[in-house]
């Protein structure tokens, strides 16, 4: 799936496309929504349509890359929680598992759930990712 002569921004680019995948899949299907907005997100990060459903279609082949920084790390969580209120319904296991991956992008695991309701309920109100970076320093584990 990676290419050995792939530079490390695309690899961060399909490693979170898997992490959007890996949640899609969490309640046992993709759903036309959920596809739409990984589709948006690849395309936002300068891939094709075609690239990423490639990527969608391998899904097991790639690892989880850690962002080097906190902006990135906010948006992939900002994604995450964005995807899992595509289809309309959000299921525990799709909580659990941004949950999950908050922890695993550096958030303080005592405020993990804060966070995603945070995020889940900025979503719901339309307010985009740049106005809630606000509150996520309150958030890292190291700050």
């Amino acid at each position: 799936m990676f290419g050995f002569f792939e530079n490390e921004q695309t690899k961060k680019v399909k490693s979170h496309i898997m992490n959007l995948v890996a949640l899609a899949k969490a309640d046992g299907h993709i759903d036309e929504r959920e596809m739409s907005f990984i589709v948006a997100v690849g395309k936002k990060n300068g891939m094709r349509a075609d690239e990423v459903r490639s990527i969608v279609g391998n899904a097991s082949a790639v690892r989880l890359i850690i962002p080097e920084n906190d902006s990135e790390r906010f948006d992939q969580i900002f994604d995450l929680v964005d995807m899992m209120l595509a289809d309309g319904v959000v299921d525990d296991t799709e909580m659990d598992f941004c949950v999950d991956m908050a922890e695993k992008l550096g958030f303080r695991k005592d405020i993990v759930a804060v966070l995603v309701r945070k995020i889940s309920q900025g979503v719901k109100d339309g307010f985009p990712a740049s106005r809630s970076r606000r509150i996520r320093r309150r958030f890292w584990r190291t700050k």
